[in-house]
């Protein structure tokens, strides 16, 4: 073999067979710079193929009754969420029903608010106050135009 652990185990053998000698010459090597041996070295392990091809599987006389138990309990709980599924609407139902009336309550609020402020802002007394902070008067009989529109029906006249 040409393993590297082979080429150091034959230093000098290497040069003895390129040369063409069929010399068998063995080097002694000093055993001052020999390694100690590595822990474990002289176990070898084999490994065997093994072949289960032909091994058939026990039958497992328990295996049928633990699917139909995880069946049951599969359609026991797909049962128990389709009865409560209504129940829990219901619930979320009431929850948006109670904030949608909150909210009306708030709406109707505003509503008087602004109804109550439209009051006092349309009241005559403000509104001659506001006239005069703007300098507006009452128009005089000359400064009224009333449109009337010509038989032509070029214009609708819109009578209430």
């Amino acid at each position: 073999m040409a393993t590297l652990a082979m080429f150091f185990r034959r230093p000098l053998a290497a040069p003895a067979a390129a040369s063409g000698a069929a010399q068998s010459t063995f080097v002694p090597v000093d055993g001052r710079y020999s390694l100690r041996a590595l822990p474990n070295e002289h176990i070898f392990l084999y490994s065997k193929p093994i072949d289960n091809s032909r091994v058939v599987r026990e039958p497992h006389p328990t295996a049928r009754g633990e699917w139909r138990m995880i069946g049951t309990a599969c359609a026991l709980a797909v049962l128990l969420m389709g009865l409560l599924t209504p129940r829990v609407a219901n619930i979320f139902a009431g929850y948006q029903l109670e904030s949608l009336k909150a909210e009306q309550q708030n709406l109707l609020d505003e509503q008087r608010d602004l109804d109550i402020s439209e009051a006092r802002l349309s009241r005559q007394e403000n509104l001659e106050v506001l006239a005069k902070r703007r300098d507006l008067s009452a128009p005089t009989a000359g400064q009224i135009v009333h449109l009337e529109p010509k038989g032509d029906s070029k214009l609708a006249l819109n009578r209430r």
